[in-house]
């Protein structure tokens, strides 16, 4: 299985004999570029995906099929749009810096009925459902298959549990260097999707599947070391949190270009329903609404759980595997050039007192606003690539002309007796 992942995060594949492999591996598997969410036409060439042969993972549940994540080329050159290729560049920009960034991620995702209209348990009707024991084991089955296939692929994992929305549940493993966490990431998807599948069930990572209940998020974890990868450059025992001087910067990167991110973290119409949400059932949305960072306080946008590495907590369910830590990179390499300050920290509970926070921009109202951010933020667009950058604003663009153009229910049941 031949796969890359497009602009909107949608994984493309050909499944690709195994006697054939060697001349894939060589010249790579052919694609029409337009048919996917890439900013391309039907008159392009083909585009050949070339398959990385460090990234292959034998599928668990499948073990006759072998996954690789490959790298797009057009006409011998690298598409610059592609997702991979963008994160490879950014990855070799920081080696150029003398840095190596590595993350671990905390996708969460809803078990649903097969047509997604409800979660599968009907039992699981907690208002405070997280950890909830009974649930977890209730779905025990499609928990404990996605476990053991990520300990049989060597990815550690340490925790599953049941999240704080009905239905819920987030699992976790190693943190790695970002593009191995990227590649584990984007098959964790598909893993997950499957393995429900499998059961009659079906997995989703949308942002806010349900009204009412807290949406899905993907955490990330970043710390930064040296080119060996034995020396975290964040670690400082003597700073403020443990954070050092260099970690700070990287932190005022993305404190700096956080609106902007936002297009990238949280890249669709519904991704603005979780991180904008009222007060859900259990409480708290779990979401940020406002550029702040802190200590170990989950209501921020950043928290600094403990030295030497901080917590993102903007990304969403949606965000892409590769551009999320490609825009991580570009941020944050941005601070560390121009010694950005992150700015105060806030220790206060944003949930209850938000609105008495006066140094911190609202994030993006929705995709549109953040859209708009990105576009006119030039030195995160020129760190991500003019090219990509070109291309996913006018893609988004056209998604979000198109949500527009939708006439809705709430429409008529609010304006029809104007």
């Amino acid at each position: 299985m031949i796969s890359y992942t497009d602009l909107f995060g949608g994984q493309r594949a050909k499944l690709v004999p195994a006697q054939a492999i060697s001349d894939m591996q060589k010249d790579g598997a052919g694609f029409a570029g337009f048919a996917t969410w890439l900013d391309l036409t039907p008159a392009h060439p083909d585009m050949l995906a070339v398959p990385d042969p460090d990234s292959v993972i034998q599928l668990p549940w499948k073990p006759e099929v072998a996954w690789l994540a490959s790298d797009c080329l057009m006409e011998g050159k690298s598409v610059a749009q592609a997702p991979r290729n963008t994160l490879k560049r950014l990855v070799s920009e920081a080696a150029e810096f003398g840095i190596r960034v590595k993350t671990g991620v905390e996708p969460e995702f809803f078990l649903t009925t097969p047509d997604g209209k409800q979660i599968s348990d009907e039992y699981d009707t907690a208002a405070k459902s997280c950890y909830d024991q009974q649930a977890v084991m209730r779905r025990y089955d499609v928990i404990a298959e996605i476990c053991d296939a990520m300990l049989s692929l060597n990815w550690e994992p340490y925790q599953n549990d049941h999240e704080d929305a009905n239905g819920q549940f987030e699992m976790n493993w190693a943190y790695d260097d970002v593009l191995a966490t990227a590649d584990k990431h984007s098959f964790f998807k598909f893993m997950v999707k499957s393995i429900a599948e499998k059961h009659g069930l079906r997995a989703t990572f949308m942002p806010k599947p349900f009204q009412g209940l807290t949406g899905n998020g993907c955490h990330a974890h970043i710390s930064v070391w040296d080119l060996g990868g034995k020396t975290n450059a964040f670690a400082d025992k003597s700073m403020e949190l443990g954070l050092s001087e260099q970690g700070r910067h990287f932190l005022g990167g993305i404190m700096k270009h956080a609106s902007a991110l936002a297009a990238i973290c949280n890249p669709t119409v519904n991704s603005y329903k979780r991180i904008n949400a009222p007060r859900t059932v259990s409480g708290a949305t779990w979401a940020p609404n406002t550029v702040t960072w802190t200590g170990n306080n989950r209501t921020h946008m950043v928290r600094v759980p403990g030295p030497g590495r901080f917590e993102l907590r903007l990304p969403d369910g949606a965000a892409n595997p590769y551009l999320m830590q490609a825009v991580i990179i570009a941020a944050g390499l941005d601070g560390m050039k121009s010694k950005a300050d992150p700015g105060p920290r806030s220790d206060i509970d944003m949930y209850k007192d938000g609105h008495t926070v006066t140094h911190g921009a609202k994030l993006p109202l929705n995709l549109l606003d953040a859209l708009r951010e990105y576009d006119k933020d030039t030195s995160l667009k020129a760190a991500m690539g003019e090219e990509f950058s070109a291309a996913f604003i006018r893609l988004k663009q056209q998604e979000w002309n198109s949500y527009a153009s939708h006439f809705t229910q709430w429409e008529r049941d609010h304006t029809l007796d104007v």
